[in-house]
């Protein structure tokens, strides 16, 4: 056996928010050997296996009692090119942004909206990363994954996976497979998306006329920078809330209360809200109480100033809902995943 087991190990280097829990057991796999054995010894220890990527999208309120296994398998490659669409297909443990950044320098375009999000290749179609008018499954061809219940590799499509906003069927059955791997639809040429009025200003200020892909990269990181702190400075997993959709009903009441109300149209006759316009409305950016926080800039972001707890955080966060829920009558969802 080649997989090294650690036991009571921090995993405060392996989470965005930077939360000091420990994991009851601790391994790395660099290979799908490396799963399959971790898969065997978590069921002699007789614990769960809990697979963990970057931890941008988590918040650990306890200990883990399980063997986390931490993926850190690494490659990236071409594997077909055919009527214009080139299928990119990257190990799970890849980080996303230097994939995006590769992808860029290799002519490819499709991801450059997607720049400078945190976490791994393999975390991203479990909530179906998106920003700036573009989500994982609009670019999405295809992964494999392990059914950890039955042991056999699974390929998934499209249709499989059952995304929805920051939603998907790995979402939605946590536990049951762990992502080996993701395959991705991009294009040489592609237009680009430009729909967000930030990137067309930074665009401008820049003096570009024409943009290329690369250039909506370096547009879309520079407005996350100046929007979202860093999580090597302050701990943090980015949008903390979900959008919320109403009714065009409720949304038409509470544009009549408050006419600067940040609202965009969806399908089916609903309204997706800016759920940070709701935050900052009601008052709640830039608080803080001990370590737990909201970010001073982005009222979205809940932030740990050096040594909240998880559960501190879980706290200011349903002090949140419950305000919001109060004054607008509308429920926020918690975006990360709370273990």
């Amino acid at each position: 056996m080649s997989l090294t087991i650690e036991a009571n190990r921090s995993l405060k280097p392996f989470n965005t928010f930077a939360v000091d829990q420990r994991a009851q057991y601790f391994a790395e796999a660099h290979s799908d050997a490396d799963v399959y054995e971790a898969i065997a010894r978590a069921r002699q220890l007789g614990v769960p296996l809990l697979p963990l990527g970057g931890g941008s999208n988590l918040l650990l309120t306890r200990d883990v009692p399980a063997l986390v296994l931490h993926m850190a398998s690494r490659g990236k490659r071409i594997i077909d090119e055919s009527a214009g669409q080139v299928i990119v297909e990257v190990e799970a443990g890849e980080p996303w942004h230097p994939f995006v950044l590769w992808s860029l320098e290799q002519g490819l375009m499709g991801l450059e909206n997607l720049s400078l999000i945190p976490g791994t290749v393999g975390a991203s179609p479990i909530q179906n990363i998106g920003a700036y008018g573009v989500e994982i499954k609009d670019v999405f061809s295809g992964l494999t994954a392990l059914d950890i219940e039955t042991g056999a590799l699974r390929d998934f499509a499209l249709a499989d996976c059952a995304f929805a906003y920051r939603d998907s069927v790995f979402k939605q059955m946590p536990g049951r497979y762990l992502i080996l791997r993701v395959r991705f639809a991009l294009r040489r040429q592609a237009p680009l998306h430009l729909e967000y009025g930030p990137i067309r200003q930074w665009l401008a200020e820049q003096g570009i006329v024409e943009p290329t892909a690369m250039d909506v990269s370096r547009a879309v990181s520079a407005i996350r920078s100046e929007k979202l702190p860093d999580p090597r400075e302050l701990g943090n997993a980015g949008s903390f809330f979900k959008n919320p959709l109403v009714s065009a009903e409720t949304a038409h009441a509470l544009r009549a209360a408050y006419p600067d109300l940040v609202a965009y149209p969806q399908d089916a006759g609903l309204v997706k809200l800016a759920a940070g316009w709701l935050i900052e409305r009601a008052g709640w950016k830039g608080f803080r109480d001990g370590d737990a926080g909201v970010h001073r800039l982005q009222a979205l972001v809940l932030v740990n100033h050096g040594q909240a707890t998880g559960e501190q955080l879980l706290e200011l966060a349903r002090r949140i809902q419950a305000d919001v829920l109060e004054r607008f009558d509308v429920c926020l969802e918690i975006e990360p995943n709370v273990l």
